[in-house]
């Protein structure tokens, strides 16, 4: 079986929270050719969006694998010097822990890693976001798997009739459920429709009993008690043969829809699908980038990228997140595009309570009329 990687980290943004400087990307790859030269990797390829560098990977070693995982820290490690050495701001800032210890989890590093049996075709795409939380995937993924008027393939492909069984994390109590869809949708949607807390990190399919989708899950503030950087998470989803065609893995970015993030990470505002080239958030830190890397995984090699948001039938796509950002940031700090104070825990909020706590006063009884 092959293992599919994607391990992130923002270990230096150039200028401020935008983009990763040529030298760690280039420091990246080096690091993966020497890994495929090896024999760690089948295969490794150097991915971005706006301050994040995101490692790529194949490999025979499964999931949470130590020897990848130790790997990809000593990569951000060394790019975290780069970035020390060239000025860069926030260097280092996802790397939560002083040692490595086994695995990434709870160290700060975003990942999503799926294991498969080569399919003779074997499509994938791996999706990379910056200045969003991990819940920005759930609007599109329901789209994908079970929403009949964005894949059509759930109507009329035998192989797909049957559903999708959706794997959701509770990031705040630490437990998981799983539903049955399409069955189960309206119990679903309860739940990932409050995408801070509830996030989806697979998706399997009922009839070939595949896993298409992994998610990464982890949000950075909850594993440092404070606000370090939003979480910029990655997706990987397998296409065709049963599974969603590549069209309609895209099509739910064709919307602007809008998640968490932006301007220190305390904002909603649309994802804009974009290419590499402009996978750089600007405006407000924003608005929230996302891209999509298209590869052919044939004998653990990664044939590829595609970029897939390098396309014009995303055009409007682009143009949506404009107007929608322009209409949001009117609002200013307001609700709705400042988050609900629930989920500013880990900024002033909390002690700003503190400073105001004795200055508050019970509310003034009703005046009583006076008898005539």
């Amino acid at each position: 079986m092959v293992t599919l990687s994607i391990i992130k980290a923002d270990t230096g943004g150039f200028v401020g929270h935008s983009a990763v400087h040529p030298d760690m990307l280039a420091a990246g790859q080096d690091a993966l050719s020497s890994a495929v030269a090896d024999g760690l990797l089948l295969d490794g390829k150097v991915g971005h969006c706006g301050d994040d560098l995101s490692l790529i990977m194949t490999h025979e070693h499964g999931a949470d694998a130590e020897e990848v995982h130790s790997f990809a820290w000593d990569v951000f490690l060394r790019t975290t010097e780069i970035a020390k050495g060239l000025g860069l701001y926030g260097a280092g800032q996802d790397l939560l822990s002083d040692a490595f210890s086994g695995n990434l989890r709870g160290m700060g590093p975003g990942y999503a890693e799926l294991e498969f049996t080569e399919r003779p075709s074997e499509p994938v795409v791996c999706f990379l976001a910056d200045k969003t939380e991990p819940g920005a995937w759930n609007l599109p993924l329901y789209k994908m798997f079970a929403d009949p008027f964005n894949t059509a393939g759930l109507v009329i492909d035998a192989k797909m009739h049957a559903g999708f069984r959706f794997e959701v994390y509770d990031l705040y109590e630490e437990k998981r459920i799983w539903f049955d869809c399409p069955r189960e949708i309206y119990e679903m949607l309860m739940f990932i429709g409050a995408p801070a807390r509830y996030v989806i990190h697979s998706v399997e399919s009922k009839t070939l009993h595949e896993q298409a989708v992994a998610t990464s899950t982890q949000r950075l503030s909850l594993i440092a008690g404070k606000y370090v950087g939003k979480d910029d998470p990655v997706m990987i989803v397998r296409c065709q043969s049963g599974l969603p065609a590549l069209g309609e893995v895209l099509e739910p970015f064709a919307f602007a829809y809008t998640a968490g993030g932006c301007m220190r990470g305390s904002h909603h505002a649309p994802m804009m699908p974009v290419s590499v080239n402009d996978a750089h958030p600007a405006r407000f830190d924003g608005p929230p980038r996302v891209v999509a890397l298209g590869f052919q995984v044939h004998q653990g090699k990664l044939i590829g990228p595609r970029d897939l948001f390098d396309d014009p039938s995303f055009d409007r796509a682009r143009a949506q997140t404009n107007e929608v950002m322009d209409y949001l940031r009117r609002h200013g700090p307001f609700e709705p595009h400042r988050l609900p104070l629930e989920d500013l825990e880990y900024t002033t909020m909390a002690d700003l309570e503190k400073l105001l706590a004795d200055r508050w006063q019970s509310m003034p009884e009703a005046a009583v009329p006076a008898p005539r």
